[in-house]
């Protein structure tokens, strides 16, 4: 770590150190790098701003990431910058790097700041980096009203729904929390993680669709099989077996002028017939059933 602090700390240094550019020295290197593809005319050029990086790297030091990781990103973006130059624009190389060295770093923070990924629109990417300072402005400001009020102004603002702007709001407002992380000691002495709380008993996906086709096919064989059956028998099976509320033997024979024991005679005969259909058929299926 220390190491590491004293190499940033070397080409912090070193990069103030750079010398500035005058406008017709910057205009003659990338006109030699656009012209001869000059590699060196490219880097010194992107060298003489290096001290541009390290000072647009401190405007994001309060999202909480290494300040060498941000540099590094802000270096690629400058390089990218001297790469697209083009000295016939007119306008001085700062102001034009000054976009790609955010755009780099912005994203460094993006991929970074949180283990979810944030919106990657340009809107999203706004409400990302101007919500803490334009809710802090607005909250100052006796005008603005509640939080409520104060969402809806940031929303309009930035051209996003007040919905982004409440969920940007909670996500900034919390860190992120690891499923490894403990939340507790048993009695036993183990300790437990947020990962143990996540457990879900349900069947899997897989395991539900194999067993919804299972029980649509095993009724179509039911059904198939149920036509060897006598039109009373199917009656009596329909009743007391495929009613939502079943007959009672009693009943049944009442209706069909039969004795109560005679119905559970038919009954079980039916079932003997289906049983014995089903095994005909689908020996396979009915014995692993």
């Amino acid at each position: 770590m220390a190491q590491l602090e004293g190499v940033r700390r070397h080409f912090v240094k070193v990069a103030m150190a750079a010398p500035y550019l005058e406008r017709d020295q910057e205009h003659e290197l990338a006109v030699r790098w656009k012209d001869q593809r000059d590699e060196q005319a490219m880097h010194q050029l992107a060298h003489a701003h290096m001290r541009l990086v390290i000072a647009l790297a401190s405007r994001f030091r309060h999202y909480g990431l290494p300040a060498a990781d941000l540099v590094q990103e802000g270096h690629i973006g400058l390089l990218e910058a001297a790469a697209r130059f083009d000295p016939a624009r007119e306008v001085r190389f700062s102001t034009y790097a000054t976009w790609w060295i955010r755009a780099s770093m912005q994203d460094y923070i993006l991929r970074n700041w949180s283990i979810v990924r944030g919106g990657t629109s340009s809107a999203q990417k706004a409400l990302f980096f101007n919500l803490r300072r334009l809710r802090a402005k607005l909250s100052s400001d006796n005008r603005a009203g509640d939080q409520t009020r104060i969402f809806a102004t940031i929303a309009q603002a930035i051209g996003v729904s007040q919905s982004d702007v409440e969920t940007m709001n909670a996500r900034l407002s919390g860190a992120d929390m690891s499923l490894n992380a403990p939340m507790g000691q048993s009695d036993n002495g183990s300790v437990s993680e947020q990962m143990d709380f996540l457990v879900d008993d349900r069947p899997l996906p897989d395991e539900t669709v194999t067993e919804s086709i299972d029980a649509h096919r095993r009724s179509d064989w039911l059904h198939e099989a149920m036509g060897v059956l006598s039109e009373r028998e199917l009656r009596i099976l329909r009743e007391r077996r495929l009613a939502d509320e079943s007959a009672t033997l009693e009943a049944l024979g009442a209706r069909l002028g039969i004795s109560k024991e005679r119905v559970r005679q038919i009954e079980n005969r039916a079932l003997e017939k289906l049983r014995r259909v089903m095994i005909e058929r689908h020996p396979e299926e009915v014995v692993n059933g």
